[in-house]
């Protein structure tokens, strides 16, 4: 049995096995929308290969909707869906977080391929 290095304080390690349960995918925004009842989310439509599929997303904030349309991003495809204020959210899509410059903005960035043409559905692994 191999030794593991202790997790830095704040961290908490999941197995490889526990890793290896989430499906990791590329989607396409097909259509982004306000989410109806709440100011911070965004309701998208996605292409995963041959299904769609809607999340919502705490995105509004840093992305017009339109800006969104054609993007090819991160999502986690296998998260049990969720109603957040009555929209259904079968999946989440992966961002980046943090704050800088002098007056600590905030920002976020959505993890994307930098293939146009990597087709949507396709695993990430």
């Amino acid at each position: 049995m191999s030794e593991t290095t202790p997790a830095p304080e704040g961290v908490q390690y999941c197995s490889f096995d526990d890793f290896s349960k989430i499906k990791l995918m590329v989607a396409e925004v097909l259509e982004a929308k306000p989410h109806p009842n709440a100011d911070k989310l965004l309701v998208l439509q996605l292409r995963l290969g041959e299904r769609t599929k809607q999340i919502c997303a705490g995105i509004r904030a840093w992305y017009a909707p339109e800006s969104l349309i054609g993007k090819r991003i991160i999502v986690v495809d296998n998260l049990e869906p969720r109603k957040l204020r009555g929209e259904t959210s079968e999946g989440m899509l992966l961002a980046t977080h943090d704050y800088m410059g002098e007056n600590g903005a905030e920002r976020v960035a959505l993890l994307t391929t930098d293939l146009s043409d990597v087709a949507s559905g396709s695993l990430v692994g």
